[in-house]
């Protein structure tokens, strides 16, 4: 079942399923809370039995011209069932977003094929990402 704010059950969850992955490992349970109140756009899903988290994104935009696309994530256990496409049209098709010009997102090279099913594309000409602040790690 959707959900646009996560309870604090929830945001425990979330921490929870950072934990287990190597971009996210590491961030700590009062700044993923802080995180969820800064972002613009939280799509989460929940088990519709017992309302534990199993899919996640959010969204951090200026609602005209930009919108990225951050922290997609879904439960191991609930991978290839169709809840990553199910967060991303929900990401895509979220009425708060409906005027932005652009969606960006970065991912590795292996999941370019996924998002491209939105119309993401990595061919971004001269463009180059460009980050500061600590090396790529844990907790990205």
């Amino acid at each position: 079942m959707p959900v646009e704010r996560l309870s604090p059950e929830q945001a425990e969850q979330l921490h929870a399923l950072y934990q287990r992955e190597w971009w996210t490992r590491g961030r700590e349970l009062d700044d993923v809370r802080r995180m969820l109140e800064g972002s613009d756009v939280v799509v989460g899903f929940a088990d519709p039995d017992d309302g534990r988290l199993v899919g996640f994104a959010r969204v951090v935009t200026d609602f005209v011209y930009k919108a990225l696309v951050l922290d997609v994530i879904v439960d191991a256990p609930a991978r290839g069932t169709g809840l990553g496409g199910v967060i991303m049209d929900a990401v895509i098709s979220h009425p708060r977003l409906a005027g932005v010009r652009h969606f960006e997102l970065y991912c590795r090279p292996e999941l370019v094929p996924f998002y491209e099913r939105w119309g993401f594309t990595d061919d971004l000409g001269e463009l180059r990402f460009m980050r500061r602040g600590p090396s790529p790690g844990p907790g990205g």
